[in-house]
């Protein structure tokens, strides 16, 4: 991939779809395509053939899906499904035709089975049931990953998936009941704080092990990956580490600077006991990350008294 290359980013404006267009732009890429969702619905295939028929892109990155937490995932469920499928009906297969060069499809760790061992590892896949909650998010996702398989199998086009582990960072959302974890947490503890809240509740026992990657690291390592990897096989993408959701809720704690108390729930469900990716091929290939867990939630709850905040 050099310099001046046509480079497609699906899904700029969201958070990974930011950081990648965000490190192609600080290393000197100069030729980044973009297009909003008012500008180019990607559920809608003939909008998704002109384009690719019109810019000729030669690499893309495909960021775009439709994305949420617990709630979302099991609520609109039918949603969903639909519009993931749509979007990567579309783009792989109009990347193909168009012949580009290469492509990344980002996939993501809920499509492993719920009980499969940990750490996950690439060859876990398809061996157990899914998480019910997200299942429809899950397949559609799944397909994308087989899409790109199968035509890497059946027409050698160059067509990988990356299997990240969960992320935050800038862009991420914040929304009171729509948003992951961390930027849960992030608000909450803000909350608590601006309010003079002396407890902060969080669901669970607190013991569950989680890893977490800043967003701009996976950005780091996905077009590390397009410059690097060129296997029919998805590769993992983490940074080897978890901890536990007291742990991740101390932390947050202490960056937000709420000096108020956490309460933990066990009353609530605690989810699965632990999600860790086995990345050893990645870390192996002589790939690290560089953004440590406090280090992040610094830039992300600066993010958020800017964006979501000082906005208001």
């Amino acid at each position: 991939m050099e310099k001046n290359d046509r480079i497609y980013i699906a899904g700029h404006t969201g958070m990974v779809g930011s950081a990648i267009f965000r490190e192609l732009k600080k290393i000197g890429y100069n030729s980044i395509i973009v297009r909003t969702r008012v500008e180019l619905d990607l559920r809608n295939q003939a909008a998704v053939k002109d384009f690719f028929e019109t810019e000729q892109p030669e690499y893309v990155f495909i960021a775009s899906a439709k994305v949420g937490g617990i709630v979302a995932n099991n609520t609109f469920r039918a949603d969903f499904i639909y519009d993931n499928l749509q979007m990567e009906l579309n783009l792989i297969h109009h990347a193909y035709l168009n012949k580009v060069k290469k492509l990344i499809f980002l996939a993501s760790s809920c499509i492993y089975p719920k009980f499969a061992p940990q750490p996950l590892k690439e060859e876990y896949l398809l061996t157990g049931i899914l998480e019910s909650t997200n299942e429809p998010y899950s397949v559609a996702k799944l397909a994308g990953l087989k899409m790109c398989e199968a035509y890497m199998s059946q027409y050698g086009a160059n067509f990988i998936t990356v299997m990240p582990t969960s992320l935050y960072g800038l862009n991420d959302n914040y929304h009171p009941e729509n948003s992951h974890v961390l930027p849960s947490m992030i608000r909450k503890f803000h909350s608590a704080k601006i309010n003079n809240i002396n407890t902060v509740e969080l669901w669970g026992t607190g013991t569950p092990m989680r890893e977490f990657m800043y967003v701009d690291d996976l950005a780091d390592a996905v077009i590390f990956l397009m410059k690097n990897y060129d296997f029919q096989n998805f590769i993992n993408v983490g940074v080897g580490i978890d901890h536990s959701i007291r742990e991740l809720a101390e932390i947050v704690q202490r960056v937000v600077g709420y000096k108020g108390e956490i309460v933990f729930n066990a009353h609530m469900p605690d989810g699965t006991p632990r999600k860790l990716l086995d990345s050893s091929k990645l870390l192996n290939m002589g790939w690290k990350h560089k953004i440590e867990l406090e280090e992040g939630l610094k830039l992300s709850y600066n993010d958020f008294l800017i964006r979501v905040i000082n906005n208001k």
